[in-house]
């Protein structure tokens, strides 16, 4: 068993003994004393030259491993006030860092109708241009806390399809099609620009796309990203068609929505999870070296119910009669995310996730994916403030703490000073 997974179990044992009441009481600390910005205030300026990009960018960052939460956004018109930019998203914003997040995913949406892809709409909920103050407000929240930004538009499919099932059908439908993503993903570049994000995903799980001969027409896409915004990019894959998807080579990492099941069997033991957990890691180690790049988990979350770690996938509000279950949450927590803590190929992961509002609970249910205030919280707390593979190697003075990889603007820092 490796450093990192022997660290995260013995963290995560002594948090599972923590009871429920008492992780309500500890397990949020006081907020930042920083105050926060304006729930509009203008993001503040970042030249582009100062976003690392291109084949080297993720290596010559210097970031480390990226300890990420989403912040979901709440429907602004049914919930006002308590969106991406207000002072709720402020608060979620000041509970991921007490948390030790060090980045924050934000996900605005665009609407499709169904699974025909006849266009992407991009108002959704609120009129785009309100939307779009918002999301610029939450990366200016970010930033006056010390968080890098993941912008990562999504696509909303208004018939319930699944948007990894998107089929225009015939050649001109898909033309069309290119034509109108084109348009939503480069005027969400072009915020992510003017905000200053860190990163963008150019898209999530458009397995009928990128994974097919139709990726060819996605290429020109990313090229006018590259030209509209300076910034990294990578793609949300999801984790069972990641193998498949042809797009990483234009990109700077490969993103993996990350819903890995880590047991066959209901019931099963936390060593059988971990052994799952490390399955996981070998395979995502093996995308990273065939691509010559690193992995960053996109998103990676367990809902609060009785063994979420056998279809980690499945949407809470479409479960019933679910017994809530924190401890299997927090245990599938720490066995997918202890392997990685030694994995040189991972960037990191994003906590699929908190809201804009962390007091709005009408977002899901309490069997839900959010670990906020639950034992999975403390297993995350315990995972952030580790020390990761992905962070450098942990040597005395400035110098040699900054050595670079064997491979540069591969797999980022080295950590063994041995293997130099």
């Amino acid at each position: 068993m490796s450093r990192g997974v022997r660290a995260l179990a013995r963290a995560a044992g002594a948090a599972l003994a923590v009871s429920t009441a008492a992780v309500g009481g500890t397990a949020r600390s006081a907020p930042p004393a920083r105050s926060a910005p304006p729930a509009n205030a203008a993001p503040p300026p970042i030249a582009p030259e100062h976003l690392p990009h291109g084949a080297a960018g993720w290596s010559v960052s210097g970031w480390g491993g990226v300890r990420g939460v989403t912040i979901g956004p709440i429907e602004n018109l049914r919930h006002p006030g308590r969106g991406y930019g207000t002072a709720a998203s402020a608060r979620a914003m000041d509970e991921a860092a007490a948390m030790g997040a060090t980045w924050i995913s934000l996900t605005p949406f665009g609407r499709v109708w169904d699974g025909k892809g006849t266009g992407v709409d991009l108002v959704f909920e609120a009129p785009f241009q309100e939307n779009r103050r918002n999301v610029l407000a939450a990366i200016a929240q970010a930033h006056a806390r010390g968080l890098k930004v993941l912008l990562v538009p999504h696509l909303w499919v208004e018939s319930g399809e699944w948007r990894a099932q998107i089929d225009p059908g015939d050649d001109a439908g898909w033309a069309r099609w290119a034509e109108s993503y084109r348009r939503f993903l480069l005027t969400w570049a072009a915020v992510a620009r003017e905000g200053g994000a860190e990163m963008l995903s150019v898209g999530v799980e458009l397995r009928s796309w990128v994974t097919t001969p139709r990726a060819a027409s996605f290429l020109p896409i990313i090229e006018a990203v590259r030209r509209v915004y300076p910034g990294l990019l990578t793609y949300s894959a999801n984790w069972d068609d990641v193998e498949h998807t042809v797009i990483f080579d234009a990109l700077d990492l490969i993103g993996i929505n990350a819903f890995y099941p880590l047991a066959e069997r209901e019931g099963a033991s936390f060593e059988e999870l971990l052994r799952g957990g490390r399955k996981v890691a070998e395979g995502v180690d093996a995308v990273a070296r065939a691509w010559g790049k690193p992995v960053l988990l996109t998103e990676i979350g367990y809902t609060t119910r009785r063994d979420p770690a056998v279809r980690p996938w499945e949407w809470p509000d479409r479960m019933k009669g679910v017994v809530v279950d924190e401890r299997s949450q927090a245990e599938a927590y720490a066995a997918v995310v202890a392997p990685f803590l030694d994995a040189r190929t991972c960037a990191g992961f994003f906590v699929w996730r908190l809201y804009a509002d962390p007091d709005d609970v009408s977002q899901e249910a309490e069997w839900g994916f959010s670990p906020r205030g639950k034992l999975a919280e403390l297993v995350l707390r315990d995972a952030f403030t580790a020390r990761w593979a992905a962070d450098g190697p942990w040597l005395p003075g400035e110098v040699l703490g900054k050595h670079r990889a064997r491979t540069p603007g591969v797999f980022g820092w080295e950590l063994d000073p041995d293997e130099l």
